[in-house]
């Protein structure tokens, strides 16, 4: 088994509103921060594991973001694979 890094993303899906962006717009905005149109507030995750290969990798996160990690229906997210001999 190899040791991967994955990296997930996740966001609300473009239709639902977002509060938090909203103020932290409009704090961009009081700060004199011209030109700020929108604001999209999510998380990232880091998720070291163990598994065979990298598609197996992304497949085991990607059924934790289904179950655990993202509201499927109000997020999306995104899965990023990289090695894991590199924690960045």
């Amino acid at each position: 088994m190899s040791r991967f890094v994955a990296h997930v993303t996740v966001m609300l899906k473009p239709l639902v509103n977002d509060p938090a962006g909203l103020a932290v717009r409009d704090g961009l905005q009081a700060l004199g921060f011209e030109g700020v149109e929108s604001v999209r507030v999510g998380k990232r995750l880091q998720v070291t594991l163990s598994a065979p290969g990298p598609d197996e990798a992304a497949s085991r996160v990607r059924a934790m973001c289904d179950q655990l990690l993202a509201n499927p229906v109000i997020e999306d997210f995104l899965v990023e694979i990289a090695d894991g001999a590199s924690d960045s």
